[in-house]
């Protein structure tokens, strides 16, 4: 079982940016998939960013050009820099971990994206 913890969520303007931190701690096998989900009120969890272990990355449209995700597989840690930030970003962001043995998820951090 591994355990995800987000921080780096808050409130900012249009514009703005805005980085999330996941740990992830427990027995971690060395084939992993980290991303980042969200969702928002009366709306389905999406997939925004994806990484692989060997740091193949993939994107919602949605957010390409403008988040980048990242990961350290020393600390065990994956991060998303989220710039150019939209109010239709406005969600609670959920990081995620996939291995052989299946999914884990954090308890989500709250962005909200507003003038």
């Amino acid at each position: 079982q591994v355990q995800l913890v987000e921080s780096g969520g808050g409130f900012v303007q249009p514009g703005g940016s805005l980085r999330l931190s996941c740990a992830a701690s427990g027995r971690i096998l060395s084939s992993t998939l980290m991303a980042w989900y969200r969702q928002a009120p009366g709306k389905q969890r999406e997939m925004v960013a994806s990484i692989t272990s060997v740091g193949i990355t993939d994107y919602a449209d949605s957010v390409k050009g403008r988040f980048t995700i990242s990961r350290d597989h020393l600390k065990n840690t994956a991060a998303l820099q989220m710039n150019s930030l939209k109010p239709e970003d406005t969600a609670v962001y959920y990081c995620n971990i996939r291995d052989e043995r299946g999914a884990s998820w954090g308890q989500g951090t709250q962005v909200t994206v507003s003038s």
